[in-house]
């Protein structure tokens, strides 16, 4: 969530940054309730004060005077009245505010869509063959791996069943990748709920803007998660952490889940947009003055996965117009893919400053002391388990139509290849 005060004091920024993302922001509209609200706020303080004043006046008085009592429940009935205004222009107000997306960074690039992504580095080499190459859901089918039809029959179109050596490569995949991450990188595991409440997703940003992609429980009002980044977020909501803890670091694996209601038609073969999938997240939480240095760290663990698994990817830095809701600056991590020669993106990793924080209320208290500040959040991917395993099949498919497991995995899954049944 933005600060109030930016409304208040520099509405020029808010502009500035609805120009950037290509978006209209509601600033007048909104500067209108924040006036009409601290006017009302000022007029209750002032009755109250009347209300309490009169009160104990009359407290010390034998005889109750009758104009007195009159004016106490006229002030009664105008303080119920200003707070019944009070509560509607409030949720107005905080509506706007919870729709209102983070500031770009003044280092994003300026664009309108992914087109304007600047691409920062590509690392490794494309792999060559000497055969015809077959994109994942062939050598998925082929292989007898990846059974879309059972995922159809068990729920609905794009859930899938992986079997045989395709659940046990997605099973090893998670624990190395954990693995590496508590082990090398310095991360703490969590294990975590994969439900989460309406405050938890509101904190994390997911809500009200994601709502109708995510899974809805109605009875107990609880969302699956879109992402372990909406749990990390909500395990410290309301907290003030002690600057001894920071920075924190965690790391989780949780399925997640999304409706995909604004990729109709896109990617529908295979598993890399699907409707339930398991993913690797990593997350911090830091002092502000660090962030964007842990943002170039966080993106450097996702590409560690890329280089022990010898798979090329690339880094972009992702323009304004294709940027996160709650993200200030942001770079997705691609690996490529082989067999239908595209870019898969693996993990997304953003800075959302104090977005996050300020929503949730998530401070930390100063080593120099004063008062408790909103800290800054980070999340990246990983990586995204599905498209991994995309990669993994088809940049090491084999002419015998087998896939090669890269060498770092072969102490997880306890086999060097997948062979046709």
């Amino acid at each position: 969530m933005i600060d109030i005060n930016l409304i208040r004091e520099h509405p020029e920024i808010l502009e500035d940054s609805g120009t950037r993302r290509g978006i209209d922001i509601p600033i007048v509209e909104a500067s209108d309730l924040d006036k009409q609200r601290r006017l009302i706020i000022v007029e209750l303080d002032d009755l109250r004060a009347r209300r309490n004043d009169v009160s104990r006046k009359i407290g010390h008085l034998k005889e109750k005077p009758r104009e007195l009592i009159e004016e106490m429940r006229e002030v009664g009935g105008r303080i119920k009245k200003l707070e019944e205004e009070e509560r509607d222009i409030s949720a107005k107000l905080e509506s706007i505010l919870l729709n209102i997306p983070n500031i770009p960074s003044d280092t994003v690039p300026v664009g309108a869509d992914e087109e304007s992504n600047v691409v920062i580095r590509v690392v490794g080499e494309k792999p060559e063959f000497n055969f015809e190459v077959k994109p994942h859901w062939q050598i998925g089918e082929d292989l007898g791996i990846i059974d879309v039809k059972s995922g159809v029959k068990l729920a609905q179109s794009r859930f899938y069943v992986l079997r045989g050596k395709g659940a046990a490569l997605q099973r090893s995949l998670i624990q190395w990748m954990l693995n590496l991450h508590t082990s090398e990188n310095g991360y703490d595991e969590l294990y975590l709920p994969y439900m989460v409440n309406r405050e938890t997703v509101t904190g994390s940003s997911h809500l009200p803007h994601f709502e109708e992609n995510m899974y809805h429980d109605l009875e107990d009002d609880l969302f699956m998660v879109p992402t372990a980044e909406a749990p990390v977020t909500g395990m410290f909501r309301e907290e003030i952490i002690d600057y001894s803890e920071l920075p924190m670091r965690f790391v989780s694996h949780t399925p997640c889940w999304r409706r995909e209601k604004f990729s109709a038609g896109r990617d529908t073969r295979g598993i890399k947009r699907v409707h339930q999938f398991d993913k690797v997240e990593m997350y911090k939480f830091v002092e502000p003055d660090i962030s964007y240095d842990e943002l170039e760290l966080l993106v450097g663990d996702a590409e560690k996965v890329c280089e022990k698994l010898g798979i090329q990817h690339r880094v972009l830095e992702l323009c304004t117009g294709d940027l996160g809701f709650a993200a200030a600056k942001s770079y997705d991590v691609e690996m490529w893919g082989a067999g239908a020669e595209e870019w898969l993106e693996v993990s997304s990793c953003s800075n959302c400053t104090d977005f996050q924080s300020r929503r949730a209320s998530i401070r930390y208290r100063p080593d120099e002391g004063g008062r408790p500040r909103f800290l800054h959040t980070l999340n990246g991917s990983g990586l995204a388990i599905p498209r991994v395993m995309i990669a993994i099949m088809e940049n090491f498919q084999q002419e015998d139509g087998s896939v090669a497991i890269p060498e770092v995995l072969q102490p997880y899954t306890g086999f060097a290849v997948i062979d046709k049944p």
